[in-house]
Formats: C-alpha cells, sequence, structure tokens
C-alpha cells in the first residue's frame, strides 16, 4: 500500500462512525484500521449521540447513516455543519434515493455514497473530503438530476411523515396543532403532486424517491 500525503507527513485522519447497526459500525472501523493515516476516534450507534460525540472527540469526518433512531443523519449533517463546521459529512445509505442526495448536499455533506459501494471507493472517498473536495455517487446524482426537486412544501412533508404511523386526520391535526381541514389540503395536495391514489401511496412514493 502506498502512502497518502497525510500519512506521510503524519498526519492522522480522524473518524466518526454512526450507523444503528453495530456489525456496520464494526465493518467500516476495521477496514478503516487498516489504513495508516485514519483512525476511528468515536463510534455512536444513534442520531442522538453524534453531536455530542463529535463535540468530545473533534473528528475531521463523520460517516453518518442516514436511517438512525434519535435524528437521522441529514439532520445530523446540518447539526454538525452549524456546530462543528470543520468536519466533513459522508452521508452513507443502504437505499440509493434521489431524493436523499439532494437532501444531503442542502445539509451541507462533503459525500453522499451507498453502503455497497466498493471498500476502496469508501476509503477514497474519506481522503478525498477530508481534502476539501466532494464525493457523490455518480448514478445517484444522475437520476437527482432526472428526477429534479421534491415537490412537496416543508409542511406538506411534515404532515405526511405524521401519517406514516396510520393515524386518522383528527390525531394528525392534534399532533400537529393543525385545523382538520388543514391536514386534508396538505395530505390531498401531496397526493395529486405525487400521482398517488392514496395516502399510504403517497407514503411510499415520497419515501422511494427520498423525499421524506
Amino acid at each position: 500500500m502506498t502512502d497518502s500525503p497525510d500519512a506521510a507527513t503524519g498526519s492522522v485522519i480522524r473518524i466518526l462512525l454512526a450507523d444503528d447497526q453495530a456489525l456496520i459500525r464494526g465493518a467500516f472501523a476495521a477496514l478503516i484500521g487498516l489504513e495508516p493515516d485514519m483512525a476511528v476516534v468515536a463510534q455512536v450507534g444513534s442520531g442522538a449521540e453524534i453531536i455530542a460525540a463529535a463535540l468530545h472527540s473533534r473528528p475531521d469526518v463523520a460517516l453518518l447513516d442516514v436511517q438512525m433512531p434519535g435524528l437521522d443523519g441529514l439532520s445530523a449533517a446540518a447539526a454538525l455543519g452549524r456546530q462543528l463546521p470543520g468536519c466533513r459529512v459522508i452521508v452513507l445509505t443502504t437505499f440509493g434515493r434521489p431524493g436523499y442526495l439532494r437532501r444531503a448536499m442542502e445539509a451541507r455533506a462533503s459525500g453522499f455514497m451507498v453502503k455497497d459501494a466498493p471498500p476502496e471507493m469508501l476509503i477514497d472517498a474519506i481522503r478525498r473530503v477530508h481534502a476539501g473536495l466532494r464525493v457523490v455517487d455518480p448514478a445517484l446524482a444522475a437520476e437527482s438530476l432526472s428526477l429534479g426537486e421534491s415537490p412537496l412544501t416543508a409542511r406538506e412533508a411534515e404532515v405526511l411523515v405524521a401519517t406514516t404511523d396510520g393515524g386518522t386526520v383528527a390525531e394528525i391535526a392534534h399532533r400537529l396543532f393543525l385545523s382538520e381541514g388543514t391536514v386534508r389540503n396538505h395530505l390531498s395536495s401531496v397526493i395529486g403532486k405525487t400521482g398517488a391514489r392514496t395516502r399510504a401511496d403517497a407514503v411510499r412514493i415520497a419515501t422511494e424517491r427520498g423525499w421524506i
């Protein structure tokens, strides 16, 4: 293995891993541990732990899973950008949903990759992001451009997410402090924009495209 410029100068890239699956965290940690210019300085299993761990360990790069309990990786990326702007973020996902890519870029993530990418691509992405570059899965980038931006407003997305547990309109309205009529109007708009037949179908379509 050829030493990178970081290894040659004695500098080590400090990395935080965030994934709710311990086996995946362990696999990434083992992979990174093989590199002479990298070190895992923190590992967490929920989104709620990311900010505290990052402020304590001061990583150079954070690898964040999209779907985690407590706080999703996209929201955590945005929070890291505000509280620890020197930390570069690579968002990792099991599902290559184009909408996730757009949201990751809006959260100021420096990289977006699917978890089943070849290991050498992940290692290369860490080095590139640490050097100030942006790394994005090319297939997802092309698909994201073809789909365009999410047609849902922030409030429509919020209402749609609130329907995922199958609650009634009245329950959703109470939870979001909205009138039942307003909830119905938002759901009607969402169904129209997604081309769905039902609100359950709208949830499926919006989820598959990474809009919620």
